[in-house]
């Protein structure tokens, strides 16, 4: 095991990037990096591909090597030299932004206030990302012998299907470990099953919605047009929800938060039109399911039972409703405890799809993560962050939510996040620390040290 790496020159090399990072975080989050279906011949839209280039030419400027997929997918940076090779993975993908109006400022403008650096992305993942890369150049700088090669790999299709990483790991050389900073220090070793899904049934002529957003978010509003809307209006206001009410239509509000957390953080807009069309009388099966079944328990304890392990319950989040005159469709995102069996969440969700006359389709499955606490990368990892941070408290964590990390053997979540700051990814005013994120370099850069000394 590696000792302790001689901090005071790194740290007073990475206090010394403050503003080059800064000016980097916002150079990348002025790119819009939504996913999005165009002519430009890229996967996922030109602004991801946009966001990929100026991250690569950023790491050119650094010193890194690099390395632009053909077809844009991928990229990734690299630096140091040997045989093996640590992993650092992030993605430059984002969430919508939602309604403009719950911004303070403009989401793709991002602006310090108060010492947060505010926009999409900041702390998922761009910030976060970005933070690592600079502790790897403050290693560098100071004169550290990299014994092993560091490799960042930028995803660009994280926040939908993954394909972006489906296609490194087809193509490219593969690390040894590694870590991911999309979350929260000091580390998560268990991440649930994410399972994504449809629930596709019958049109309705009377009846239109059109509730879309991102798979992995919780919906903070939704809309309903139509001939009861003042009726609506009236059970919304018994039910105590938050709406407004103008012109036949009516606008549903919740609060936006990580699928991940849709039963501690998040309010399902969704869900709650859902429960007052039911009690107004909709017989829509699509309506009936979720007020029937789901309502505002995001467990989904009605389908599934109470289903909780080492890894926290068992969530379901109603992510989209659409309903044509033609076709009916539920978007959820389940992320299911470590221990439960997925032929067991298929026999519950397809009989209730049944009960109400539904078909079920699977989306996209990520299996579970599981790393031992006691396994020698998150010895590594321990040891670098309660070195840096003093943290002797904080023990390994489990988690919803669905990394990199299971891309690659060896690898965990690791930051950025520190204990007792909240989480704001996919919620309105993304924002960053920006103390935080220096104090995350520190911890990265000892990270990196120590990893290079751990056998594999």
């Amino acid at each position: 095991m590696k000792a302790k790496i001689a901090t005071t020159k790194i740290a007073t090399a990475i206090d010394a990037m403050r503003d080059d990072y800064l000016a980097a975080v916002k150079r990348l989050v002025a790119i819009p990096s939504v996913w999005q279906e165009d002519d430009s011949g890229t996967p996922f839209g030109q602004p991801i591909d946009d966001c990929l280039d100026a991250t690569l030419a950023l790491c050119r400027e650094m010193g890194f090597l690099t390395f632009k997929d053909p077809a844009g997918y991928y990229g990734y940076a690299e630096i140091g030299s040997g045989e093996q090779m640590i992993g650092v993975l992030g993605h430059l993908d984002v969430v919508p932004t939602g309604e403009r109006s719950a911004w303070q400022s403009d989401p793709f403008s991002p602006e310090v206030r108060d010492g947060r650096l505010y926009g999409r992305g900041t702390q998922d993942d761009k910030g976060p990302m970005l933070a690592a890369l600079f502790a790897v150049k403050a290693l560098l700088d100071s004169g550290v012998q990299l014994e092993k090669r560091v490799r960042f790999i930028f995803g660009t299709d994280e926040e939908t299907l993954w394909r972006c990483i489906d296609r490194y790991l087809a193509k490219e050389e593969v690390p040894q470990c590694g870590f991911t900073p999309d979350s929260a220090f000091p580390l998560i070793h268990a991440e649930k099953m994410l399972i994504q899904a449809w629930l596709h049934g019958p049109g309705d002529p009377l009846i239109e919605l059109a509730c879309d957003g991102a798979l992995n978010a919780v919906p903070e509003l939704a809309r309903y047009e139509g001939p009861l809307w003042e009726e609506l209006a009236a059970k919304l206001d018994e039910l105590g929800y938050d709406f407004t009410a103008e012109d036949a239509e009516v606008v549903v509000f919740g609060k936006a938060a990580h699928s991940a957390s849709a039963d501690t953080k998040g309010v399902n807009a969704i869900a709650r039109l859902c429960l007052a069309l039911r009690q107004l009388g909709e017989t829509h099966p699509a309506v009936k399911l979720i007020a029937e079944q789901i309502g505002e328990d995001a467990n989904a304890r009605e389908i599934f039972g109470p289903v909780e392990d080492v890894s926290g319950r068992l969530t379901c989040n109603v992510a989209k409703l659409t309903i044509t005159p033609e076709h009916s469709r539920i978007g959820l995102d389940i992320r299911v405890p470590v221990t439960f069996s997925k032929a067991d969440y298929d026999t519950d969700i397809q009989a209730v799809a049944e009960q109400y006359g539904l078909r079920y389709e699977e989306f996209d499955v990520l299996p579970s993560l599981y790393m031992p606490a006691d396994s020698p990368v998150i010895t590594a990892l321990m040891d670098a962050y309660q070195a840096v941070s003093g943290d002797m408290d904080s023990l390994p964590m489990t988690s919803g939510g669905a990394t990199y990390a299971r891309a690659i053997p060896n690898c965990v979540a690791y930051g950025a996040i520190f204990p007792g700051r909240d989480k704001v990814e996919h919620m309105p005013d993304e924002y960053l620390i920006i103390d935080d994120m220096m104090q995350a370099m520190k911890v990265y850069a000892e990270a990196i040290y120590r990893l290079q000394g751990v056998a594999l």
